[in-house]
């Protein structure tokens, strides 16, 4: 299964993340088949904290691909998932 989750970058105490749309088998740090954004939880400006290739995006979650739920918290704050719905 194909998912998008994130890739950590950066040092100690200084994490940044890249998303990437990577196999689900492959490691954390692994090779992606396409990176496709950037989370950098650092910054105090969450404008640009995240910034995401949004055609792509979509584009992968039309084929069939999840999102981990990291990945679906950002991408629903970007409105490009829907909200969530509690019962």
């Amino acid at each position: 299964m194909v998912r998008i989750r994130l890739k950590r970058f950066g040092r100690r105490h200084a994490p940044f993340y890249r998303l990437c749309v990577m196999d689900q088998r492959s490691p954390r740090d692994g090779q992606a088949i396409e990176e496709v954004g950037t989370y950098d939880p650092m910054l105090k400006d969450e404008t640009k904290a995240v910034t995401l290739k949004d055609d792509r995006i979509k584009h992968w979650l039309s084929k069939g691909a999840q999102p981990s739920e990291t990945v679906a918290s950002l991408l629903r704050k970007a409105n490009i998932l829907p909200a969530k719905t509690t019962k």
